[in-house]
């Protein structure tokens, strides 16, 4: 809009000149010209021609610095959507949590055995009642068996550090099985799987199929406690199987439930032995199992992660845990993280499915833990939350997680556990899987949008007021009057959209810049702030340009090397206030790529005009040290009125903050 005034005020102007002197009779050809090049010189000042080369290279620059924080952005308009953020939905383990799964509690032969020892060492002792020896414990022996050959990780030794490859959930029990003097790839070699019944989000298991110690086959599954424990008839309790009672399977799913307050994630695991002729099918493989026992597993929240979060809570993001884990699991966890608090739902995938889309929107914003939940259950709250009017950011890693990505306003792989599918429907990757490089990428965001709304403000005021000073002058005086000639216009746009403007693209942020709530993604660039200072230009620097024009105007060539130097002067003033449109220049110090713009800009219009024909092209003369003094006297002027408009903004936020609900 006002690209489209500023271009109506030159033709204005321009079409004004001609018919004054058509009606005078003065018109010839060189009038013309002169009138032509003033309106061309007037239309490029009013343009801010650079904005597109600015705002791309502010986002290009913007995805260059995320790449470095670990977020990868692939879709550049996801930069400036990321500051209007008000929702993360992410997965719980390796986002939040540092995805170094351990296996703390083994629950078999109606025994609780302790595991010591932390992370991915496989270092550490087995305790019961008293020491427990896994070779001669034969439950304990067959559900650690299990556990590492229905398992796709693998443990490794390198530069004497352990390491993974594969889930960080089954790399648990490899390390596990491994304490206990299982040798991985001796397990591996002499019981090799045949079949395999794959996991999925909607199964909640995984079923292999090994050759056993004899004749027949092993079937080994492994899942959420409640899925294994309805496919299981028998247990095994010594070196027995017994039928498996109803008191049984309800005291196994009290262990569960209290491993499960205990922040543990659970997992069982079951096996059965299968004819050689058998077809390994969910219907055939899958029934009758043999239940082992239960693995409870911790994985410690990230403290970057508890931090995020407490930033996330103080600028009205609202943080959401999404896991496959057991609820109890998930609150204990969302708990610590300071996600879920009293008073807050926690909603399971059964719990989803009973609820229809409006029953489901009406208590969303209370909900802030979903556990057990499928794929398409993460559309359904990315739905409900963008009905709301909120603006979601969603994780997902797997295949069946790419129509969540897709729906989300920001869709966020990850880069270590996320497959192809879900990269290339996601916007951002996570290179680290960490939630608080989720948060550092909506900083960004909120840094680049400010960065790109600062010199926009900046362009706009500098240009309202070049055209309306010099196209008022000539509608009042006439074209013979021109305040500025083309070439003398043409160089000011040069100096003050270039350096500076490019300076402000790169600015630091402002110290406030994540203590503010999202911005409203429909709330126009020309906000409040921009406005005041666009109507300051007006107030005030457009009537003083125009007075000292007028003052010196019966000495043409005087007058417009003051108005020259003002242009180009406190132009560059107006730049160092803009370092931020909130604080003070002396809270939120010019940087040294402005400073340096700056310093350049005044050092090269001070070299030029020492060329006699530069002068003469500028139709100016050298400045005298009084016209340098009234020029920074009206500049200091033009820099106080800027610091109270700021103060005046400043106050009228935090009035609307003190008074938010």
């Amino acid at each position: 809009m006002a690209r489209i005034i500023c271009l109506g005020i030159c033709a204005l102007v321009a079409g004004i000149s001609l018919v004054r002197e058509l009606l005078v009779g003065t018109v010839d050809l060189k009038f013309i010209v002169t009138v032509v090049m003033f309106a061309v010189a007037l239309a490029v000042a009013a343009v801010p021609e650079a904005l597109a080369a600015i705002v791309t290279g502010a986002l290009a620059l913007g995805m260059h610095a995320m790449a470095k924080k670990n977020a990868l952005v692939r879709k550049m308009p996801a930069v400036e959507t990321l500051g209007c953020t008000t929702v993360i939905c992410s997965d719980k383990t390796g986002t939040l949590t540092k995805g170094e799964m351990t296996v703390r509690k083994i629950f078999t032969d109606n025994r609780m055995i302790e595991v010591a020892g932390v992370g991915y060492a496989p270092e550490g002792a087995f305790k019961g009642s008293g020491e427990v020896d896994p070779e001669n414990n034969e439950p304990l022996k067959l559900f650690l068996e299990g556990g590492l050959l229905c398992n796709d990780a693998d443990l490794h030794h390198a530069e004497g550090k352990w390491t993974i490859k594969g889930d960080p959930t089954e790399a648990a029990l490899v390390v596990a099985a491994t304490k206990a003097g299982v040798h991985i790839r001796e397990s591996r070699i002499v019981h090799p799987r045949i079949e395999e019944i794959c996991f999925s989000s909607e199964r909640k298991r995984m079923t292999t199929v090994h050759e056993g110690h004899d004749s027949h086959l092993m079937a080994f599954m492994k899942g959420a406690p409640e899925v294994v424990l309805e496919r299981c008839s028998r247990i095994l309790n010594g070196d027995q199987t017994s039928e498996l009672t109803p008191e049984q399977r309800a005291r196994i799913l009290e262990v569960n439930e209290n491993m499960a307050h205990d922040a543990l994630r659970v997992l069982a695991v079951a096996y059965r032995e299968l004819d050689r002729e058998c077809t390994v099918c969910e219907e055939s493989t899958e029934v009758d199992m043999i239940f082992l026992g239960l693995a409870g597993m911790i994985d410690p929240p990230r403290e970057e992660a508890i931090e995020a979060v407490k930033t996330c809570k103080g600028v009205h993001i609202k943080p959401i845990m999404i896991t496959g884990d057991h609820k109890l699991t998930a609150m204990a966890i969302a708990k610590e993280l300071a996600i879920y608090k009293e008073g807050d739902v926690a909603l399971t995938g059964e719990d989803l499915e009973r609820m229809t889309d409006e029953q489901f929107e009406e208590i969303v914003d209370k909900v802030t833990v979903y556990a057990r939940v499928s794929p398409m259950d993460k559309v359904k709250i990315v739905r409900a939350w963008k009905a709301r009017g909120e603006v979601v950011a969603m994780t997902g890693d797997g295949v069946n997680d790419s129509p969540a990505l897709k729906n989300a306003d920001i869709g966020i792989a990850m880069g270590i556990t996320g497959t192809d599918v879900a990269k290339e429907a996601a916007d951002m990757v996570l290179s680290d899987d960490n939630f608080a490089t989720i948060v550092s990428a909506i900083e960004r965001g909120r840094w680049i949008y400010d960065n790109i709304k600062k010199y926009l403000t900046y362009l706009i005021r500098c240009n309202i007021t070049e055209v309306v000073v010099i196209g008022g002058v000539v509608l009042i005086s006439g074209p013979e009057y021109l305040p500025l000639l083309p070439a003398a216009i043409l160089y000011i746009n040069l100096a003050t959209d270039g350096l500076p403007a490019l300076a402000l693209g790169v600015a630091p942020p402002d110290p406030d810049i994540m203590e503010r709530p999202p911005r409203d993604p429909e709330e126009s660039v020309f906000s409040l702030d921009v406005r005041a200072f666009v109507l300051l230009a007006i107030i005030i620097e457009c009537p003083i340009f125009l007075g000292i024009f007028y003052h010196e105007f019966h000495h043409l060539t005087h007058a417009r090397t003051e108005i020259f130097f003002m242009f180009v002067i406190i132009e560059l003033i107006i730049a160092l206030n803009f370092r931020s449109m909130r604080y003070s220049i002396f809270k939120a110090f010019p940087h040294k790529w402005l400073l340096i713009a700056i310093l350049w800009e005044l050092l090269l219009i001070a070299v030029l005009i020492q060329f006699p024909a530069i002068r003469d092209a500028f139709g100016i003369l050298r400045p005298s040290s009084s016209d340098l003094a009234i020029i920074l006297g009206i500049g200091l002027l033009v820099f106080i009125s800027m610091e109270i408009v700021k103060a005046v903004l400043r106050a009228k936020l935090k009035v609307g903050r003190d008074i938010s609900p």
